[in-house]
């Protein structure tokens, strides 16, 4: 499995909005008010591309984005958005295999890592890390099993999507592995932290 998309690319946004309503979509938004002006961004695992609209809206001109997508159909859509003026690069590989020399302002991973089993995680954790710059921040959004709120429905709510996935053949993983503690072995520090969806959603920005 190569956690590709494109048998579920046209209904994604659909589906996961007829379950999380627009809490994925505000756990990103939200954290887009901490976007630096005229930065480097990489967005690795960006899906359809509607993140790239409500980033035009923060800043219209002015950054220098690396889109990276495994999915083609993904990428397909995403050329279609409207980023306004800003610089925009696709790339259609997994992250494993992408290569750059170049350091970013920014990282975005929106629910990347529920994607990979633990080792996978850590190697792309690792990568990433070497592309971001001193001081620079991560935008990491994702799932998370914390002790609030109960965790009989957001363990039942994972089990069902990754059975989901799974039965398409699209996803590796079958359970949720907390990045946190991999940052903060690294030395990035919590910026900011917003639960959404009683808190089985996470965005956390960290600085490194």
């Amino acid at each position: 499995m190569d956690n590709n998309y494109d048998k579920i690319a046209p209904h994604y946004d659909t589906l996961s909005r007829l379950v999380f309503f627009k809490s994925q979509v505000n756990a990103q938004i939200d954290q887009l008010q901490y976007l630096p002006e005229k930065s480097n961004v990489l967005i690795v695992g960006g899906g359809t591309g509607w993140i790239l609209e409500e980033i035009g809206k923060v800043y219209a001109s002015g950054l220098k984005i690396v889109y990276i997508e495994i999915s083609a159909k993904m990428i397909a859509r995403s050329k279609k958005r409207d980023y306004r003026n800003n610089e925009v690069e696709f790339i259609n590989l997994g992250i494993e295999e992408f290569e750059n020399e170049f350091l970013y302002d920014v990282i975005l991973t929106p629910f990347l890592f529920d994607n990979f089993v633990e080792q996978r995680a850590i190697q792309v954790f690792e990568k990433l890390n070497i592309y971001l710059k001193k001081d620079g921040l991560w935008f990491l959004v994702d799932f998370s099993l914390n002790k609030t709120n109960g965790n009989w429905w957001k363990w039942l709510i994972l089990k069902s999507m990754y059975s989901f996935f799974k039965l398409l053949g699209i996803v590796e993983a079958n359970k949720l592995i907390n990045m946190e503690p991999f940052f903060l072995k690294a030395q990035y520090q919590i910026m900011a932290e917003r639960l959404y969806y009683g808190g089985f959603i996470k965005a956390t920005i960290f600085i490194k």
